[in-house]
């Protein structure tokens, strides 16, 4: 990808956010973050230069590998990807802005436990599994916000900064705007108790998130692609 399709890509997507955010209020403000999985290095540093500053990663190794080839750029990284038991250590040494795949109070427990034992803290957001989607992970909107309250409880080096969840995938607008709606009705119950973000929207479906109150996007093909 070189710097002027890097250019456009990222002017696309600023004006659809910029278009979405103002449709809720001109104080709305969200960040997008660029999900580089499929991407090279050297792709991510041409966005980089054109001016995107957050990407997130879904492989505890992946983010390893990019994160020495770019050290010299200050990105600010994230993990998107579903954090297994056996990589936790891995992903503490890499030190991440946010991870925003907490998936359930027992891997909350299992991360503050290694986190502890470093005498470190991570920010994470808490994910939701507002579609009910059985390939998906997250805990369900009912429990939802009980399980947040006993993170911030019992995981005191967990530094909880909201919730994510992944749009419904279906080809119904009605129904993936449901699924959005169910997570930021949690979220706004949660603002009282610090959370500052509330992460939904992909390539296909941000703006409609936006609209429903997303302050975080995830975005990788509109943002990577090509042409």
């Amino acid at each position: 990808m070189n710097k002027e399709t890097a250019t456009k890509n990222l002017d696309n997507v600023i004006t659809k956010v910029e278009g979405a955010r103002l449709r809720i209020s001109e104080h709305h403000i969200v960040k997008i973050i660029g999900i580089s999985k499929y991407s090279t290095s050297q792709d991510i540093k041409t966005l980089y230069e054109a001016g995107q500053r957050a990407f997130g990663e879904n492989k505890v190794q992946d983010l390893k590998q990019k994160m020495e080839e770019l050290d010299d750029l200050p990105i600010e990284w994230h993990f998107v990807g579903t954090l297994q038991k056996n990589k936790i250590n891995n992903l503490i040494d890499l030190n991440p802005t946010l991870i925003h795949s907490l998936d359930s109070l027992e891997l909350a427990v299992e991360l503050n436990k290694k986190l502890e034992a470093k005498n470190k803290k991570l920010s994470a957001l808490l994910q939701i599994n507002s579609a009910y989607e059985e390939t998906k992970s997250g805990v369900l909107p009912e429990v939802a916000v009980e399980v947040y309250k006993q993170i911030l409880e019992l995981c005191p080096n967990i530094v909880l900064k909201g919730v994510m969840s992944i749009g419904a995938h279906v080809e119904d607008e009605k129904i993936i705007k449901e699924s959005f709606k169910t997570t930021k009705k949690i979220y706004d119950e949660l603002v009282p108790f610090g959370a500052k973000y509330c992460s939904m929207g992909m390539s296909s479906d941000f703006e409609l998130a936006i609209t429903c109150g997303s302050n975080m996007i995830r975005v990788g093909s509109t943002l990577f692609k090509e042409k």
